[in-house]
């Protein structure tokens, strides 16, 4: 059952988070008109484009991401002031414990994550879709994909030299289709390739294909090869244009079923880049969940009255911070790097730091 003080500390966290979030989205926006804003006038960017595509969606992405983070600084901040104010200690001789007191923090806490878990797997990806084609059309490079080699299912090897997203044409592409037993079945190499996403067809120009329907009983391939060339050919190829060229944010823009199967299929051409792909998946899900632990430590570094006052506190807990998001970082880079798997890198900073946080509450004074 809630007391008058739960929902006192409950109502003093969500509004001290939502005011802070605005606080430093704000902040971020004008930073970020400042820095685009050339582009968005040299691309004539409409301005009902402009805040209600682009920068609401920013809000929703990065308000989001940096959630656990500001709920850290919103614990800081107003225990720290209450702890000023003496606001705890009544509390204390009342005869409550600490974990008493926190329990209106953890329930606060529960509430932003629920909602940050909801917002990432099922909000964000729909609102990213639209900032990102957004950034796209106004504001990013065109993207260029260089060496691209990928092996898909059922033996399919695709390999190109360049891709620009200004003509949307592959130069040199290649693909090989081998069986079972290594054997080449088919071979096509076209000096540009362009894609119908209306067809699904692919347009293929100065063509070479080489087809090798092998005997069963010996391989011969000079006696079964059939060659065919030409200037244009239209064919339909076991991929798509996204499957060839996509930039390197692009599952921010996917639902969690979507990445999942993303995902899956990145494994299967063999292509190393699907770790990132991973991180970004179970990162929906740890990051949310470091609201708890670090409301934990906020509150632990925070509830008694120190001589430097809110301002200590608030650096200590910037350090924590800046530790953590460093920690993510590491973690991050070891996973694509060092083969450290995308799982335990995620979720390593928040085992870690919950330890830290259960010494921090142990060893504060009572």
């Amino acid at each position: 059952m809630l007391k008058k003080y739960d929902w006192y500390i409950i109502r003093k966290f969500l509004t001290t988070f939502f005011f802070i979030l605005g606080v430093i989205m704000l902040l971020a926006i004008v930073f970020d008109i400042s820095e685009k804003l050339k582009d968005f006038i040299a691309k004539a960017a409409p301005l009902r484009e402009i805040i209600f595509t682009y920068y609401v969606n920013f809000f929703v992405f990065y308000g989001n991401m940096f959630t656990s983070l500001i709920v850290f600084i919103t614990v800081i901040w107003f225990t720290s002031k209450m702890a000023q104010d003496s606001e705890i200690i009544p509390m204390l001789f009342s005869g409550k414990p600490f974990s008493r007191i926190l329990r209106p923090y953890m329930i606060g806490a529960g509430v932003i994550t629920i909602f940050s878990l909801v917002l990432n797997h099922y909000v964000v990806p729909v609102s990213n879709k639209a900032r990102l084609d957004f950034e796209e059309k106004y504001y990013r490079n065109s993207l260029m994909v260089n060496d691209y080699v990928a092996e898909f299912p059922h033996h399919t090897i695709v390999y190109y030299d360049f891709y620009s997203a200004d003509d949307h044409r592959i130069s040199n592409l290649h693909i090989e289709k081998w069986d079972d037993n290594n054997h080449l079945q088919q071979y096509i190499q076209t000096a540009s390739a362009s894609y119908n996403k209306k067809t699904g067809r692919w347009h293929l120009e100065n063509y070479f294909i080489r087809k090798i329907p092998l005997d069963t009983s010996i391989y011969n391939e000079s006696k079964h090869d059939q060659l065919f060339h030409g200037l244009q050919y239209d064919t339909i190829l076991p991929f798509k244009l996204e499957d060839v060229a996509v930039r390197n944010n692009h599952s921010e823009a996917m639902t969690f079923k979507q990445l999942r199967k993303y995902i899956k299929a990145e494994k299967a051409k063999g292509n190393p880049e699907y770790v990132a792909d991973e991180i970004e998946l179970y990162r929906r899900t740890s990051y949310p969940f470091a609201a708890f632990i670090l409301t934990l430590i906020g509150f632990s570094v925070s509830s008694r009255k120190k001589r430097g006052g809110i301002g200590l506190n608030i650096a200590i807990g910037l350090g924590i911070a800046f530790i953590y998001i460093f920690s993510m970082k590491v973690t991050t880079v070891a996973a694509i790097n060092v083969g450290l798997s995308p799982f335990v890198a995620v979720w390593i900073p928040n085992v870690i730091f919950l330890v830290v946080g259960l010494l921090l509450y142990r060893l504060m004074p009572k």
